[in-house]
């Protein structure tokens, strides 16, 4: 028999690169929820490799994100999501009836130094930590 009130809550984070500020969500979220929630990071111009200092300092925090590889977001990787949370790529990100969609506005931590980044990261472990919190109370 199958029970839909147990399926699990999938997100999506999705931005330019999936270099950075999608990668480091993915990380956060895995971190505070485990596997309660099926995560997917996708970008729209997607990078070779996700960003050094990304990885740098996520590893100050124990988060370990050095194997992630950027994938290009493609309509199944929406369908597939309950929540879509997009982090600076527009228009770009398809629009599917259904969908739960957030707009995080943060900075690009492309070409910014380690403290920069250091404040991305902690702005998204505050959004992270929110959402999660939206999720487990549905």
């Amino acid at each position: 028999m199958f029970y839909p009130e147990y399926m699990q809550t999938s997100v999506l984070f999705v931005c330019v690169h999936n270099a950075g500020r999608s990668q480091m969500a993915a990380g956060w979220i895995s971190n505070l929820a485990g596997d309660r929630i099926e995560i997917r990071s996708a970008g729209t111009e997607p990078k070779d490799e996700i960003n050094p200092i990304a990885v740098e300092v996520m590893r100050e925090v124990g988060i370990d994100i050095s194997n992630n590889e950027p994938k290009v977001l493609t309509d199944d990787s929406v369908l597939a999501s309950d929540y879509v949370i997009t982090m600076g790529c527009g228009d770009k990100c398809p629009f599917f009836p259904g969908k739960i969609y957030r707009d995080w506005v943060l900075d690009d931590p492309a070409g910014q130094d380690i403290e920069a980044v250091r404040v991305i990261r902690d702005q998204i472990k505050h959004l992270v930590t929110n959402l999660v919190a939206e999720i487990d109370a549905k």
